[in-house]
């Protein structure tokens, strides 16, 4: 299969935007990709391989050439510094990283406390900032911190803002927009030039004319 492309999707949100450009694209995609049980499934009919994987493991894969392109958000890409290369702004999933918390809630003088599944981004930023603070690690409902006493903030992706305001928690500051990118393996794209240069090209063209829409 040394000819063909193996492409990581990344499970959840980003899914269906990513399958509809890969599909403008010109690119099939089995329509039981998203709902099958199986993480690997081929195209043979355009040499694709893809493989289904949770989102920060895509940029793993990649770094690792067991995939030689991935599809993975720009948030991820700031939280794993990863070696890969970052080839296109496909501009779908847009969101944004930012610093929430209570509304009336109290900050710490000394190191307050902030939950993130994004630790090496939260450091860096609040670093920026000229603050000192603990960072706690969590994997999921970061929400939930705030609320039970873990954290005085959290750091998180934001869409819509609505799972924020469920929760009684708004938005402190805005730390970096979010879209998903296309990533390539190093040494993937200098045995695969010719077919990932060709991925590329198409998926830029396809990217351009929805901007041209908007």
């Amino acid at each position: 299969m040394s000819e063909w492309l193996t492409i990581a999707m990344p499970k959840g949100r980003i899914f269906e935007e990513a399958a509809k450009l890969l599909k403008r694209a010109g690119y099939t995609l089995p329509e039981e990709l998203n709902e099958s049980r199986k993480l690997i499934l081929d195209v043979p009919s355009n040499q694709i391989r893809y493989i289904l994987a949770k989102p920060m493991d895509v940029t793993t894969y990649v770094e690792h050439g067991v995939a030689d392109v991935g599809i993975v958000g720009k948030d991820v890409l700031l939280e794993e510094e990863r070696d890969v290369y970052e080839v296109l702004d496909l501009n779908i999933s847009p969101c944004h990283l930012a610093v929430a918390g209570l509304p009336n809630g109290k900050i710490s003088d000394v190191a307050p406390k902030v939950a993130t599944k994004y630790p090496n981004v939260a450091s860096k930023y609040f670093r920026e900032q000229g603050e000192q603070v603990e960072i706690i690690r969590l994997n999921g409902s970061i929400e939930l911190a705030p609320l039970i006493g873990l954290a005085e903030r959290i750091v998180d992706i934001v869409s819509t803002g609505r799972t924020l305001k469920e929760n009684g928690l708004v938005e402190l500051e805005h730390i970096v927009h979010i879209t998903s990118r296309l990533i390539v393996n190093p040494v993937s794209y200098r045995m695969k030039d010719q077919e990932i240069d060709k991925l590329v090209e198409r998926l830029a063209h396809v990217v351009e004319d929805e901007q041209g829409v908007r």
